[in-house]
């Protein structure tokens, strides 16, 4: 198993910069902090932390030297603000998933409001959140997270890949079609060779009753991966029943 990538923890970044001008001209010193981690013997990435001290936003990748000469470590500030705020944005994550799982719609959207009041890009949250709304068939507030996610690359990564299926699955299931068509063809963007995006995305055309958009998708997935046997049979099925 790779060591990496390793928190490194929180670290600041000091800026200088000219204000006014003239005589009133004054240096001012601007410190960020941002929340590391390698992710290779010599590349090192960088998130700004948001007001509640926890790591939010777009990521930035560094080379080994550029890394050590811009960034100084801060274990204190890790330690007396970030750690107890992602702690406190993972339990309330898990209180979410087990309201959830147990069918407390309101309590796990409670729960899962309150991660997003800690990181409002929180991919987890705004999932967890997502798809209660799709149980509860909310097409407004739906509408307004799907919206979030479709604005969160990080959403459609590999390392998200099991909430990506789940919430798609979901769409699908509760017959949310057009937000499910908006959902795949966005992964698409990121990655336009993944078969079972395409896969899925058939499923939603075949639902909807658009067989024609079902046939060329599936086609797609299996110029992709010609040995997808899923993806033959529900081709072979839709193109039967197409001619019937």
């Amino acid at each position: 198993m790779s060591e990496y990538p390793q928190i490194l923890g929180v670290y600041s970044l000091q800026l200088d910069a000219e204000i006014g001008t003239g005589g009133t001209q004054k240096r001012h010193e601007n410190v960020t902090y941002w929340y590391a981690r390698q992710t290779a013997p010599d590349t090192f990435e960088v998130q700004p932390l948001n007001t509640h001290h926890v790591p939010s936003g777009v990521r930035s990748t560094l080379s080994e030297i550029d890394f050590l000469k811009q960034y100084t470590p801060e274990p204190s500030y890790y330690r007396i603000h970030t750690v107890p705020a992602l702690e406190s944005l993972a339990r309330k994550l898990r209180m979410g998933e087990e309201a959830f799982a147990s069918g407390n719609l309101d309590e796990a959207e409670r729960q899962f409001l309150k991660a997003l009041m800690i990181d409002d890009k929180s991919v987890e949250a705004n999932y967890g959140l997502g798809e209660v709304y799709s149980e509860q068939k909310d097409f407004r507030k739906l509408a307004t997270v799907l919206n979030t996610l479709l604005g969160l690359d990080e959403a459609f990564s590999y390392v998200h890949r099991q909430r990506f299926n789940k919430f798609g699955i979901s769409l699908r299931k509760n017959g949310h079609y057009d937000e499910s068509i908006r959902y795949y063809k966005k992964s698409l963007e990121i990655n336009e060779s993944d078969e079972n995006v395409y896969f899925n995305l058939a499923r939603v055309y075949f639902d909807k009753g658009l067989s024609d958009n079902c046939i060329t998708t599936l086609e797609k997935a299996l110029h992709i991966n010609p040995g997808f046997v899923e993806a033959q049979k529900f081709l072979k099925y839709c193109r039967a029943h197409s001619a019937a």
